[in-house]
C-alpha cells in the first residue's frame, strides 16, 4: 500500500469506506499500533468496510483480523475524507478513502499478529513521534488525544 498526494487526486480513484481504531492501554497512556506487512509502516488497526456490515462491525472485525483483540467500538473520533490523498495498492486499485476513526476498548482476545501485520505494540505519544507512522494516522492519533467531544470532520 502506498499513499499518493496531489491536488484533488481523489478524482482519479474510486471511493471506499474504511475505519480505524484508537485503542488505549488500561492507563490511557499508550496507543496500540500495528506494523503493516505490505509497506513496513506503523498504523492504527483498521481497513475497508465490507458490504453487509455497519461501521462499528467493520472496525471491530478489522481490529480482530489485524491484532487478535476483540473490542467494543465507542466514540467517533473523526471522519476523514480528503480529496488530496489516495491509497494505491499493489494490485492496481486506487481509492479515495472515507475513513471513520473510532475509539475502541479491548474486551477479549490476545494481542498477536496476522498476515497483514508484522508487529503490534502499545506506544506513548512521544514514542509514536519517532516511528514511521502512516501520515493520515498521525492526524487521527492527534485528534484522539485532543479529547474533543464532537467528532472531527476533515
Amino acid at each position: 500500500m502506498k499513499i499518493i498526494h496531489g491536488e484533488r487526486i481523489g478524482r482519479t480513484a474510486r471511493l471506499a469506506v474504511g475505519c480505524a481504531a484508537v485503542i488505549f492501554d488500561a492507563g490511557r497512556e499508550r496507543i496500540l499500533l500495528t506494523r503493516r506487512t505490505d509497506n513496513g509502516r506503523w498504523c492504527l488497526p483498521g481497513g475497508h468496510m465490507e458490504a453487509g456490515e455497519n461501521a462499528a462491525e467493520a472496525c471491530a472485525r478489522e481490529v480482530w483480523e489485524e491484532s487478535g483483540l476483540r473490542v467494543d467500538v465507542g466514540r467517533l473520533i473523526g471522519v476523514y475524507t480528503t480529496p488530496h490523498r489516495i491509497v494505491a495498492y499493489a494490485d492496481g486499485n486506487q481509492f479515495q478513502v472515507v475513513s471513520l476513526c473510532f475509539e475502541a476498548t479491548p474486551t477479549g482476545g490476545t494481542l498477536g499478529l496476522s498476515n497483514e501485520t508484522t508487529e503490534a505494540a502499545y506506544f506513548t505519544p512521544g514514542e509514536i513521534a519517532d516511528l514511521d507512522v502512516i501520515d493520515s494516522h498521525i492526524e487521527r492519533i492527534a485528534d484522539a488525544l485532543a479529547g474533543q467531544v464532537a467528532a472531527f470532520v476533515r
